[in-house]
């Protein structure tokens, strides 16, 4: 069994920087096998993905613990959502037999023609993004449709909007909506999904109506370029002032920097860059010499509320990835002070102490999609001894027996368990590892662009 690394082992990696104050990622201090590693991350998700197909094929979420499984999107109508995470996944890993075994389920059982309601930004992140990778990876058109016709539904919920604001449910059957108090992160997550869509079909209406909403918000821009992260799909005002970077947002400003990725989209990278930097002109705050950026009000930028929760460590990633590399190391390393302190980073914490605001965890990848768009950048062999902490801490932690599970309660020793791996678990970080640890040959690392449930949207070598 792995020794759980407890804070003294963590902060041995990171060298003299432990005590001037993690400014930036860690030194590596000793070498790492990271072939072998790469192939323990595969061998762990093959026994996982085992389990699945066990005890919950066709399931949304499987649950490790009890080898139960649950629903997801709507209540007893499963839509694969963990089998159609892992697609991509497992094409990365040349785990061929178990990738077709996937793609045939899709193709002769998944039905998207359900008389019940779907959150849309959920729905578009794991289903039509994980069918589109799978399709990029092996050609199969018939993926290529369910994505369409699944993106067609989602639709309408842009479509009732007199501002293109898409409602946050859609009957996936009768195309009613309901909802419109929705945030910046459920209008402002399409851009990627619905962009590569137009291109495969010659359809541009999806990326217009993707983009038409995020520039409705970004037009009601304060003078210190914040926007509110909650807003109402029918007055298309703003209906709190509290400016995130995680909760209600985050995704919204990876979508701005990855349209621009994707399809040169100029304009995008415009906002991005404005976006970026008034979140570190204005959010940005140091408590205890440690950056983080808690909620501001969007036009006076006075601290709202004092909790960053585990969802922000993608933006160390973003900063780096938008040429605000010293930013990100230094937000990245209050990240790496969480987890050297509690192993797992919690859920929420209090910024002016450091302290975890609740016990629960979700087997969460931000940490990890930081580490890996960082480590994109230069190849720092630091970003992947972290990343190797984080995956070792979960393999300790979080380990049932059939498959991961999230946390009840990381205070304790050893952790309590809960019974749910969710759907992201099976796309996100366990890719996030072996893109980093096997350097996989089906992946130009040089071309990838990721969407932010990790499926691959370009970089499928010969894709």
């Amino acid at each position: 069994m792995i020794r759980s690394p407890n804070r003294r082992h963590a902060l041995s990696l990171m060298g003299g920087t432990a005590v001037a104050g993690l400014t930036g990622p860690p030194v590596l201090a000793q070498s790492e096998d990271w072939a072998a590693l790469g192939a323990d991350v595969k061998a762990e998700f093959r026994w996982a993905w085992d389990h699945y197909v066990d005890r919950a094929w066709g399931k949304d979420e499987i649950n490790p613990v009890s080898g139960t499984s649950q629903s997801f999107f709507i209540d007893g109508h499963d839509l694969g959502l963990s089998l159609v995470e892992a697609l991509d996944t497992l094409w990365i890993m040349e785990l061929d037999d178990e990738f077709q075994a996937g793609v045939d389920w899709v193709k002769a059982r998944l039905d998207f023609d359900i008389d019940g309601f779907a959150q849309v930004f959920e729905t578009n992140i794991r289903l039509v993004g994980g069918l589109l990778s799978a399709h990029l990876a092996c050609g199969d058109p018939v993926l290529l449709d369910k994505a369409k016709d699944l993106a067609d539904r989602l639709m309408k919920a842009f479509d009732a909007s007199p501002h293109g604001l898409p409602y946050r449910y859609v009957n996936l059957k009768t195309g009613a909506v309901r909802d419109p108090e929705t945030n910046l992160a459920e209008i402002g997550t399409y851009a990627t999904e619905f962009g590569l869509l137009g291109q495969l079909t010659g359809e541009p209406k999806y990326y217009a109506a993707a983009k038409r909403a995020m520039k409705h918000a970004l037009d009601m821009r304060s003078d210190k370029g914040l926007m509110a992260a909650n807003i109402h799909a029918e007055t298309g005002q703003f209906t709190s002032r509290n400016a995130s970077i995680d909760v209600y947002a985050d995704s919204f400003y990876e979508y701005l920097w990855d349209s621009w990725e994707m399809f040169g989209d100029a304009e995008m990278k415009l906002w991005a860059e404005e976006c970026l930097a008034a979140m570190i002109a204005h959010q940005g705050k140091r408590y205890d010499g440690r950056l983080w950026f808690p909620m501001v009000d969007y036009e006076t930028g006075a601290v709202t509320g004092t909790s960053q929760t585990v969802l922000g460590g993608y933006l160390a990633g973003l900063l780096g990835q938008v040429g605000r590399r010293a930013e990100g190391d230094d937000f990245l390393a209050s990240y790496t002070e969480m987890q050297a302190r509690y192993t797992i980073i919690p859920e929420s914490i209090d910024v002016t102490t450091g302290l975890p605001r609740g016990k629960r965890t979700g087997l969460r990848p931000e940490f990890a999609d930081a580490c890996l768009n960082l480590w994109l950048g230069d190849r720092d062999e630091r970003y992947r001894a972290l990343t190797a902490l984080h995956y070792r801490a979960m393999k300790e932690t979080s380990k049932a027996a059939y498959g991961y599970t999230s946390l009840a309660d990381i205070t304790t020793r050893p952790m309590a368990q809960g019974d749910n791996c969710p759907g992201y678990w099976w796309s996100e970080q366990m890719k996030y590892y072996y893109l980093m640890f096997a350097e996989p040959k089906r992946v130009d690392l040089g071309k990838l662009v990721l969407s932010t449930e990790a499926n691959v949207l370009r970089g499928f070598v010969g894709g």
